[in-house]
């Protein structure tokens, strides 16, 4: 009886002893999950969409200002601090002058945006990257246009030196001409040599 009760107890601070280290290991070997990096990354990645609605009606507004409206917002725009806002607001502005030196400025402000790792900065930067994207573009296709346009010229100018050379070229073969005919005239009107073979008037027959 006594031999049972013994081997009942060993059996129970077993039992209590394995199931001590199988609550206990789980917590010792499972790493800490990974909440705190996701959080830290989706604030550094994460943007403001409300952010931009304000900046897309100003590009509309822009695009209805006079040209001394357009001068009078730019010198507020440059006045006030530079923030991330501002200077986009500001590239807007250069944007719709469409001069190639305006958007070299817009390019340059635009890519102070995309550098700059700011939470500000960030939530422009889709913005700023379609912006960036379309003064590109804009500025291919200018340079393109003047490209084309001082071929244009040149091909002009060559067809004015032909035009004026095929008209000289004209004018001396008609000149020659006139000439030829004149001493043509002049031919015709010269009297007939007599033959050699007529007998002089008193030679022998």
């Amino acid at each position: 009886m006594k031999t049972n009760q013994a081997r009942s107890q060993v059996l129970a601070a077993l039992a209590i002893t394995l199931l001590a280290g199988c609550a206990t290991r789980p917590a010792v070997n499972v790493p800490a999950p990974p909440a705190a990096v996701a959080d830290v990354d989706e604030k550094i990645v994460k943007v403001d969409e409300s952010s931009m609605l304000p900046l897309l009606g100003y590009l509309q507004l822009l695009a209805q200002l006079s040209p001394p409206e357009l001068a009078r917002e730019r010198a507020v725009l440059l006045y006030i601090p530079p923030t991330p806002s501002t200077q986009l607001r500001l590239a807007m502005l250069f944007g719709q002058t469409r001069a190639p030196a305006d958007l070299q400025r817009a390019l340059a402000l635009l890519d102070k945006i995309l550098r700059s790792s700011e939470p500000a900065a960030a939530s422009m930067h889709p913005l700023a990257r379609l912006l960036t994207n379309q003064y590109q573009e804009r500025l291919r296709l200018q340079g393109q246009g003047e490209r084309l346009q001082a071929q244009s010229e040149r091909l002009q100018a060559q067809n004015e030196r032909l035009t004026l050379q095929l008209s000289e070229s004209q004018r001396h073969s008609s000149e020659l001409q006139d000439k030829l005919d004149a001493l043509a005239d002049v031919e015709r009107s010269l009297p007939a040599r007599p033959s050699g073979r007529e007998t002089a008037p008193g030679a022998a027959r």
